[in-house]
């Protein structure tokens, strides 16, 4: 049974589940007008949400350090600050090309004790504020021998092996294109060096095993990680288009014989900052 005092997604024995429309977006709706009180930006086009080791790449993204109105996530209904070392828990609405964007600094992970709500409230919020298009990102454990740490690899499709969903309710959202194609073939417009992967979600917080790894790639992964699929889910449920960006932080458990470690991830996060941050910029300006 949860712990009363953890935020959870299950309806009381006995209820009705209801519509996410009905439970969760209100808050979201909250948020948005709360973004636009303090951004003075009515709209936002586009949202990107900085995972794992991306940090360092905003200020290539907007063009310096002080770029932007930055809001702590702590005064955003709903919004529950981030607790993984690497995410600084703010939200940052600027102008990138002729798009205006809402960053988000961070992300909740459910592995933190939250509710798969509080987890998607910043995505549903960002649509909310009006972003048609949502940019996820993540650090990944990359299962194949071809991909380097620092490489970004589009993500083509997912496996939610977390066995669990944001959405309450008959939803039936189509995931045929979860992530969009056309934002792919926009980013190998350009970057035309860009792989494409099918990345795995699997719970966390600890580390997958070798075992894992080897029935991973079975099932026909090719990048592993904690995050994104639910945003995904959550982002489409709204009709929002989705691009997915994975960062290859490390070789997964098993391939090269050496242990994981969390800081390998932060660093490799700063050494491919400015690579990361231009990718991003150039493909929200082409929008």
């Amino acid at each position: 049974m949860p712990s009363p005092n953890l935020p959870t997604d299950e309806p009381a024995p006995g209820s009705t589940p209801r519509p996410v429309s009905a439970r969760q977006e209100p808050r979201a709706e909250e948020a948005a007008a709360v973004i636009a009180e303090l951004s003075e930006v009515q709209r936002h086009d586009v949202a990107v949400v900085l995972g794992s080791g991306w940090r360092p790449a905003v200020d290539r993204l907007l063009g310096g350090a002080e770029a932007g109105v930055r809001i702590p996530m702590s005064e955003l209904p709903g919004f529950v600050p981030p607790t993984a070392e690497g995410h600084a828990g703010t939200v940052v609405s600027a102008t990138v090309g002729r798009r205006r964007v809402l960053v988000m600094l961070g992300r909740t992970h459910a592995y933190e004790g939250h509710g798969l709500s509080h987890v998607v409230h910043p995505v549903r919020a960002a649509c909310a504020a009006g972003a048609g298009t949502v940019v996820l990102t993540n650090a990944a454990g990359g299962l194949r021998a071809d991909m380097s740490v620092g490489q970004p690899v589009l993500i083509s499709d997912h496996l939610n092996l977390t066995g669990r969903s944001p959405l309450v309710g008959p939803r039936f959202v189509d995931l045929t294109d979860a992530y969009d194609p056309a934002l792919r073939a926009l980013c190998r417009d350009v970057d035309p060096t860009l792989a494409e992967g099918v990345y795995a979600c699997m719970p966390g917080p600890h580390y997958e095993t070798p075992a894992e790894i080897r029935m991973l790639r079975t099932l026909g992964a090719d990048l592993v990680g904690m995050s994104t699929v639910h945003e995904t889910i959550a982002a489409r449920a709204a009709g929002a288009r989705v691009l997915g960006v994975s960062m290859v932080t490390n070789a997964a458990a098993g391939i090269t014989g050496e242990p994981l470690d969390h800081e390998e991830v932060l660093a490799a996060g700063a050494a491919a900052a400015g690579r990361m941050g231009g990718l991003l910029r150039d493909v929200v300006s082409a929008l």
